[in-house]
């Protein structure tokens, strides 16, 4: 039987921490891994929860709602540019982007926000906006919507998978530190690698050109060569050094690090969600939460589209549309999507008019005014279209949407209470989600679709 996590509270007088860990002799990354693990106090105590599990999207760079979830065929060249069709959907009313077909097929199943809103139009502050409900420039970094998912849902609320709870697939942004003020223990556990390559070289587990027998040669050699072995049952940090080793080696040699091999998979399955690296990353995302992980993200490269914008869509909607309806519908039919949240989003639109003079030559730019995002499962009702922009799509025509009050909405759905403190470093009352009288804009929940 696989061993719980460790925990050293009531057992010793200073708690352990990561660094003790390492100091043990677990300087491997599967060790820095479940050095991680060590359980501190619970945090508060969660709601009912409808939802189990966060699927999020990013769409790296912003992608466009006039091409995907907001067409506007009749604004004309100068904002539609080739892509000047939209598409009927399996939902009566719901039209999108003319290449997302499949996802076309899918609408039942999603919602579509058109009028998020924050007017930030720089990557970092926006993507910082977006992902913790709140401006950039406080004294505090605040954590983002992953992190605070991993402190309510992670190892301190009972969590007990070898894998971590809050994954990336497969690089952090970098855009900003997403656990804040909470701390590395509550950071991404970032993949690396490329899901779509035949080894899947995971950091800390999947070792690129080092099999798994000779991974095991390692272990032998290392147990060979230990002589502290007689020492181990009554030198309590000795045992907990092994109980960790025990654990890293389950993770790269066991069935934990076995949710990364795509091989297990169908290979009709992996081709419909497409053999390209986010195609796959949704695959793997799928197996993520289907062994409990609460929050994964998929850092979806490509959007930030200045130049060749309309070249690169024709590349990139279709490999996106491919990898979600893919998922949406795998997810359904194992009976995930009822407790899996999906969120797509980036961190602001583009520009509705085409910027078709030098040097962009047919690009768009950043725009935050109004954009889309799109949430299923978890309890978000699917069919259904939140807010509207305007004819041209340049404003908020009506029920504008911040970013606040859709994390909160999620968090709802998941259980949080957003109204719940946050545990802050020099003791100040930070809330989950922030409210109107700490002057952050907010609508309130989404509750049209909830």
């Amino acid at each position: 039987m696989r061993s719980k996590p460790v925990s050293i509270l009531g057992t010793y007088e200073t708690p352990i921490t990561r660094r003790a860990v390492v100091r043990l002799g677990l300087y491997g990354a599967a060790g820095l891994l479940l050095a991680d693990r060590i359980v501190f106090p619970a945090p508060a105590v969660v709601r009912r929860a409808k939802a189990k599990a966060v699927i999020q999207i990013w769409m790296w760079g912003g992608p466009c709602h006039l091409d995907t979830f907001d067409p506007k065929p009749d604004a004309g060249n100068d904002y539609c540019g080739p892509l000047n069709k939209a598409i009927a959907t399996n939902v009566d009313g719901i039209m999108i982007g003319e290449l997302l077909p499949l996802l076309a097929k899918q609408a039942d199943k999603y919602a579509i926000i058109r009028s998020v809103t924050h007017g930030v139009n720089a990557h970092e502050t926006a993507s910082y906006l977006v992902q913790t409900g709140r401006p950039a420039g406080g004294r505090s970094v605040f954590p983002c919507a992953g992190a605070v998912v991993s402190l309510f849902k992670g190892y301190d609320a009972g969590y007990e998978g070898l894998i971590p709870p809050y994954v990336v697939l497969t690089e952090p942004q970098g855009r900003f530190s997403e656990s804040g003020f909470l701390g590395s223990r509550y950071k991404p556990f970032a993949t690396g690698g490329n899901p779509a390559q035949g080894r899947f070289a995971v950091e800390g587990i999947v070792a690129e050109g080092i099999s798994d027998e000779r991974q095991r040669a390692r272990r032998d050699l290392l147990h060979r060569l230990n002589t502290l072995e007689h020492f181990m049952r009554s030198d309590p940090q000795l045992v907990l050094m092994e109980q960790c080793e025990q654990q890293a080696y389950d993770l790269i040699l066991g069935d934990a690090g076995k949710v990364f091999d795509l091989s297990q998979e169908k290979d009709d399955l992996r081709e419909r969600y497409g053999r390209s690296m986010f195609g796959q990353s949704c695959l793997v995302a799928r197996r993520l939460v289907e062994r409990g992980v609460p929050y994964v993200t998929i850092n979806y490269k490509g959007w930030d589209t200045h130049k060749q914008h309309f070249q690169t869509m024709r590349q990139k909607l279709p490999e996106m549309d491919r990898g979600i309806a893919t998922l949406l519908q795998d997810l359904s039919d194992r009976g995930l999507l009822d407790s899996t949240i999906v969120w797509w989003s980036g961190e602001f639109g583009r520009t509705p008019r085409v910027q078709w003079e030098p040097p962009w030559n047919g690009g768009r730019g950043h725009y935050g005014q109004v954009f889309s995002a799109v949430v299923a499962g978890g309890g978000f009702k699917g069919g259904c279209v939140v807010g509207s922009s305007d004819a041209r799509g340049e404003w908020v025509k009506d029920r504008p949407v911040h970013p606040a009050e859709l994390i909160a909405s999620m968090y709802e759905l998941l259980g949080i209470d957003p109204g719940a403190t946050l545990p802050h470093p020099v003791g100040e009352l930070v809330r989950a989600v922030p409210s109107a009288a700490e002057g952050v804009a907010t609508g309130g929940r989404l509750k049209e679709i909830m």
